[in-house]
């Protein structure tokens, strides 16, 4: 399904640098290389072999001067990240240069892409399918090696052949039971059910298996959300600072420091934790103060993990039990710091507020314990399910969506046996379950759907 048009933008990220990339993809981008680019030594473009590099010029046309000295990149269609014919132009990063040839490209037969173009072009033309192609900006976008391996896992295939297998599996079901209507003896037609209800069962284990990794995947993609909560002075700021290995935050003895909401990524033992440094919580007459505490309670309640500190060396206060109570029906974990001086905290007050929240003495001044906390968030994260390594994982919401409904007319499909329906009806179910599964990897989706996804790529990718 190749493309008529041509496209073209700036491949690399917005401002200086020392290289930027110019990418052109389509029947024209030959055609433009050739009326552009000047070889040094009076190559042409015919001479320059597919996945070769050649040095030259960008030339204005208009009038004959040069635009930049360049590298130029050519690789033939079909063996190209879009199965186009593809040109790079490498040129140095300013945005005037950049820009110019931007336009030069523009002006002589190519559009400006649209966001994601690049890579919705691979998979109209078979190079990648939906999930691969989701799995693009995933790499792009990873915070981790974990999250890079994820990436690149579903890129080569991981999440897409296990899509692939189960699809088979219920289309072979589906000969099977099609085989019956031809030939309705009523033997043949209810061991060919109860044969497609084993083959079922075993379906749906696979299916639950692999949404069980949807909120790990989820995780790895999007990082997970923690916040860091506490009364004013009890460290907040220095965990920060210890998680990410830097002082990021400002500390001081004086209550109150942190107003505003600090935001970092982390990377915990391959799991990127977005960590949210908060306002003290405390009753203040500090009107930006105030607004500092009631953000922290708004990120409470969106919070995948709340870590909530504890000052050993003083009694419970009325502020650590307000922000006791806010930990009901959250994710949470009760960090008691300064251990390294003497211990005040009736620990058994701190549990008739907590159920199941898990509980770890610390100090962050000295170090003790982060390397604890560290790998309980690791465990946290995987639950003990999830092997870090493994290579497929549901990511997005889409594909967790769409396998749910995989799996609920799976289970139709099961009631529809036990309830003796003939073949056909149990056809419909199968076949419902075979399309929601091809709309993962893009093979039976609406082209309106494909649009609004590859919407939220970056340009020129």
């Amino acid at each position: 399904m190749f493309v008529e048009d041509t496209i073209s933008t700036i491949a690399t990220a917005p401002g200086e640098g020392a290289i930027g990339i110019i990418r052109i993809s389509g029947s024209l981008a030959i055609k433009i290389a050739e009326t552009l680019f000047r070889g040094i030594k009076g190559k042409n473009i015919e001479q320059i072999a597919s996945q070769q590099v050649a040095y030259g010029h960008i030339i204005d046309p208009n009038n004959g001067q040069v635009v930049d000295e360049v590298l130029l990149l050519i690789m033939y269609g079909p063996k190209s990240y879009t199965r186009e014919d593809v040109v790079e132009i490498h040129c140095h990063g300013g945005p005037v240069p950049i820009k110019k040839i931007l336009a030069l490209t523009l002006e002589y037969g190519a559009r400006l892409s649209e966001p994601g173009e690049f890579t919705k072009r691979a998979f109209l033309n078979g190079r990648l399918d939906l999930s691969q192609a989701e799995a693009v900006m995933d790499i792009i976008r990873a915070k981790t090696d974990a999250s890079l391996r994820m990436a690149v896992g579903h890129l080569s295939g991981a999440l897409s052949d296990q899509i692939r297998k189960m699809r088979y599996e219920i289309l072979r079901m589906i000969a099977n039971l099609e085989a019956t209507i031809d030939f309705p003896e009523e033997d043949i037609e209810v061991l060919a059910a109860q044969d497609v209800r084993a083959a079922v069962d075993l379906l749906l284990v696979d299916i639950n298996h692999l949404l069980s990794t949807k909120e790990t995947g989820r995780i790895l993609r999007e990082g997970l959300e923690t916040v860091i909560l506490g009364k004013p002075n009890v460290g907040k700021s220095s965990l920060l600072n210890a998680l990410l290995k830097e002082k990021r935050a400002i500390v001081t003895d004086i209550p109150g420091t942190t107003r505003d909401i600090i935001e970092e990524f982390v990377n915990i033992s391959g799991v990127p934790l977005k960590v949210v440094d908060t306002a003290g919580i405390r009753e203040t007459s500090d009107i930006i103060e105030q607004m500092g505490v009631e953000k922290a309670k708004e990120f409470v309640v969106t919070a995948d993990l709340i870590l909530l500190l504890l000052d050993a060396s003083l009694p419970l206060s009325s502020e650590d039990r307000e922000v006791l109570k806010m930990l009901s029906g959250k994710k949470a974990i009760i960090l008691v710091n300064k251990t390294d001086l003497p211990v005040l905290l009736n620990l058994d007050e701190v549990y008739t507020y907590i159920a199941d929240t898990k509980v770890l003495k610390i100090s962050v001044m000295e170090g003790i314990g982060l390397a604890e906390l560290e790998q309980m968030i690791v465990n946290m994260v995987y639950d003990g399910g999830v092997a870090q390594k493994e290579g497929a994982f549901i990511t997005n919401l889409r594909q967790a969506n769409l396998l749910e409904q995989a799996r609920h007319h799976l289970e139709a499909t099961i009631a529809t046996i036990d309830e003796g329906m003939p073949s056909d009806c149990i056809v419909i179910d199968l076949k419902e379950s075979w399309d929601k599964l091809g709309e993962i990897t893009g093979d039976t989706l609406g082209e309106d759907i494909i649009d609004q996804i590859f919407t939220q790529f970056c340009i020129g990718k």
